[in-house]
């Protein structure tokens, strides 16, 4: 029967082929339209008839080689209607296989030489379709073409039309997956044109080339995977999706199934690890998912090795970071196993020119420190070093996810081990150009270090940072924010435990505060301070610096004789004073011994010009500050005669002239505060008057107007108590001033003669001093006629006031003037106010 059937279908396929007689006799035709009509009829009367398979069988090998000879027409339809009845004819046959010695030597002559014959880019992609399904149904077949298919692929993957690209990719991948065995003796051929083509413009081509490039690794000899894991590195930062997915599932297919995986362990689990942190949620769970079977394949392989592990090891460590699943066992000995190898490679990638890959290797590296958790103290200062560097970038998400690595290293590593480190770098700081980096370090890892195991530790830690060298030198406010940041997070971690380093956290709040041109961290640094009283039961700031303020100046006092302008501790001591508000006025013997030295006349000037200021304004509420407790009154007189007076000591300099203008707006300060009282002026009238007087003839204006201020501030206090001679020696100086170019300081001036006036009391004989009170009326006269209304005006006034001193001779000076016609309006009122007077009229100051 079998016999017969057999008959029969070599029968009908001998009819069909004798009907194909003449269609085939037409194919050898000039005529291009005859040659395209015969195919058409050709493929209507086998492909499309339905013919079962044996005879499509017989008939496909009587019609195989003129159908190859047609691939090489002139006419494009005709090669396209004969690569598509060779292909239908490939799927249907029973045994495809036979053409093989026929059809592999035609395609790889049309594809795979130098230069391909094949010209239209939708043919050359039908062609690689008709390849691609003859691996499929030939298989193992294909081994002794091996070479011819390697050779079409290499010029099909770089093909310029994408198609063609994507379906050779596709290819290879089948070849793979087909002939094993034979396919990975050529596969590292295929790594230069796939290499070349994974950058392609096209994402659908780069997804096709990351899955060619996995079978390639796959089943090739393992040696090329140095030359693909650059590039499918940077399809990491891909902007599609797709190819980023892509390039996960082959590496995880790799770190699973690759012979030689082990080697490449190191290399590979970055790349996987990477996508963990992917923007896309379907890529991370990906990664994540086949992350745990590699690490869950690995345990199993080496379950004799980590025996005692498995057994001793699942609990979690104690202080393990909440709401974080523990990666498995496996997973974590992979990481520790080759973190030796990938720390280098970390730290070099995390200063990589692209910014991307920068924001990638931070975030890979909190991954990796994570999975090998105390395992990562034998790599510290590797790690140290790489995560200084990476606080140095420009990148914000950089830096972020580095102290988000240190956290995690201040969770894991014992605070004795990274603080010997640590507190070594911030005393030498890493870089002269980023000092800040160590401190910003310990900071995220201080905030990752669990409360009982730093305890200990908070005064080395404090002391540390307290030091000159650590919290004066630097003055960027990188540097300063992160010094804020270490006693903060010291603040947050031991809250019932700073009663020991109060002291030393105050002194960096205040060396903040005092070096930081920013407000905004200014402000920060003070809230700081009130938060270290707070956690100590104190009610406000100022009983925080009650409790050490003996101690702040004696931190202060221990350099004093060293300051100069460039001193941060004239900036601490302004801090300190200031903000202590009334409790300064508790410690007034101490800080008075501090500023006898520091405003000693051979100290630096501009030293002591920014400490004269900062005593005037706390002179003017003395009350609520220095003399808060009434202290300060009684140290008056001292800060006057070894602080104030030495420095109004005339000297030669436009500096020295603004120390004394400085030294002169603390003198009015301390006058007008109330802290020095009448007797002590007069105890010290002899040393005073001439220095303020001298003050009068200063070069700056503002000194001449603090000195006028001054006199009358002293004639106020002291006036009707001085002895007619020193009152004496008072008024030339200030008529002199009438002159002054200043209108300020001639107003000012003009009130002090008015107070003059006011202090002359009955001991001052108006007959006995005459010559002074004709020389006053005189030059006050002169000025009768000055251009300015105003001074008109008080000048009158005080006429008035002076009057009944000596009526007779005011009278006599005015009416010389009114018969030199000047200022007769002005005269004729001062002679009418005379007459009014009474003969017997004492001097009396109005109020």
């Amino acid at each position: 029967m079998a016999a017969m059937a057999a008959g029969d279908e070599h029968a009908a396929a001998s009819e069909v082929l004798k009907g194909l007689a003449r269609h085939l006799n037409c194919l050898n035709e000039d005529n291009k339209a005859t040659r395209k009509r015969a195919l058409e009829l050709i493929r209507r009367e086998t492909v499309e008839k339905g013919l079962c398979s044996s005879v499509l069988q017989e008939v496909f090998s009587a019609l195989l080689k003129p159908l190859l000879k047609c691939l090489s027409d002139p006419m494009e339809r005709c090669r396209e209607t004969a690569i598509t009845m060779i292909t239908e004819f490939i799927r249907c046959v029973p045994k495809p296989e036979e053409s093989l010695p026929y059809l592999m030597p035609c395609l790889s002559q049309r594809l795979g030489e130098k230069e391909i014959q094949e010209p239209a880019e939708e043919l050359r992609l039908s062609a690689v379709e008709m390849l691609t399904l003859t691996v499929e149904v030939c298989g193992t077949h294909l081994a002794p073409y091996l070479t011819e298919i390697i050779n079409i692929l290499n010029n099909t993957i770089v093909d310029p039309f994408p198609d063609v690209r994507r379906e050779s990719c596709k290819c290879t991948v089948i070849s793979a997956k087909c002939l094993p065995e034979h396919f990975h003796m050529q596969a590292e051929t295929l790594v230069k044109p796939l290499m070349q083509t994974i950058a392609h413009q096209h994402s659908r081509v780069r997804v096709s080339v990351i899955e060619a490039t996995g079978a390639v690794i796959q089943h090739g000899t393992g040696k090329n995977v140095d030359d693909v894991l650059s590039h499918l590195a940077q399809r990491l930062f891909d902007d599609s999706p797709q190819v980023r997915k892509a390039v996960t599932t082959v590496v995880g297919d790799w770190l699973l199934h690759m012979r030689d995986r082990y080697s490449y362990f190191h290399k590979l689990i970055p790349l996987l690890l990477s996508n963990i942190n992917d923007e896309i949620p379907e890529i991370r769970l990906l990664a994540a998912d086949l992350w745990k079977l590699v690490g869950a394949q690995w345990e199993k392989e080496n379950e004799d090795d980590i025996k005692d592990k498995l057994d001793f090891l699942l609990t979690p460590p104690p202080f393990y970071p909440p709401g974080v699943e523990r990666p498995g066992l496996g997973c974590r000995e992979l990481v520790v196993r080759n973190l030796g190898r990938l720390v280098p490679a970390i730290a070099n990638d995390i200063t990589d020119w692209l910014a991307p890959t920068r924001v990638r290797t931070s975030q890979l590296l909190s991954v990796l420190l994570l999975h090998a958790e105390d395992h990562s103290t034998q790599h510290l200062q590797p790690l140290l070093a790489t995560l200084y560097r990476a606080c140095t970038d420009t990148e914000r998400d950089v830096i972020s996810n580095s102290l988000a690595a240190a956290k995690l290293l201040g969770t894991f590593v014992p605070p004795a081990v990274f603080l010997k480190l640590l507190l070594k770098d911030v005393t030498s700081p890493y870089s002269s150009s980023h000092p800040w980096t160590p401190l910003m370090v310990l900071a995220a890892v201080l905030g990752g270090c669990p409360e009982p195991l730093l305890r200990p530790h908070l005064q080395q830690i404090a002391n540390t940072v307290a030091q000159p060298d650590v919290c004066q030198d630097y003055q960027q406010v990188l540097y300063l924010e992160q010094l804020l940041a270490c006693v903060d997070v010291l603040l947050r971690q031991c809250e019932s435990d700073h009663g020991s380093v109060s002291l030393q956290l105050l002194q960096v709040l205040v060396t903040v505060q005092s070096l930081s041109t920013e407000p905004q961290l200014s402000q920060k640094a003070l809230e700081s301070v009130q938060l270290l009283g707070k956690v100590q039961g104190l009610d406000s700031a100022m009983e925080l610096y009650r409790r050490h303020m003996g101690q702040l100046l004696d931190w202060l006092s221990a350099s004093v004789n060293t300051w100069t302008s460039y001193s941060p501790q004239r900036l601490q001591l302004h801090i300190i004073v200031v903000q202590s508000g009334p409790v300064i006025g508790e410690f007034v013997s101490q800080l008075m011994s501090l500023l006898c030295c520091c405003l000693q006349p051979d100290r630096d000037p501009e030293m002591r010009m920014s400490t004269f200021t900062m005593l005037a304004k706390l002179l003017l509420d003395a009350a609520n500050t220095l003399d808060s407790q009434g202290h300060f009154r009684d140290q008056s007189e001292k800060f006057l005669c070894d602080v104030l007076l030495p420095n109004l000591v005339w000297r030669a300099g436009r500096t020295a002239g603004a120390v004394r203008t400085s030294a002169l707006s603390c003198l009015l300060a301390l006058l007008h505060g109330g802290t020095v009282t009448a007797g002590q002026l007069l105890c010290l009238e002899e040393k005073l008057s001439p220095q303020v007087l001298s003050a009068l003839e200063e070069d700056s204006q503002m000194a001449r107007l603090l000195a006028c201020r001054s006199l009358s501030a002293i004639l106020r206090l002291t006036g009707t108590s001085l002895h007619p001679e020193a009152l004496n020696k008072v008024y030339p100086e200030l008529l002199k001033r009438l002159d002054d170019s200043s209108e300020d300081v001639r107003s000012v001036a003009l009130q002090a003669l008015g107070l003059w006036l006011c202090s002359l009391t009955k001991e001052y004989n108006p007959e006995l001093f005459a010559a002074h009170l004709q020389l006053l009326f005189q030059q006050l006269l002169l000025h009768l006629d000055d251009p300015d209304s105003s001074v008109q005006d008080q000048v009158l006034e005080i006429l008035k006031k002076g009057s009944s001193l000596h009526p007779a001779l005011l009278k006599k000076e005015v009416e010389a003037v009114r018969d030199k016609q000047r200022s007769p309006l002005y005269c004729d009122q001062l002679l009418q106010h005379i007459s009014s007077l009474h003969t017997d009229t004492t001097a009396q100051c109005p109020e």
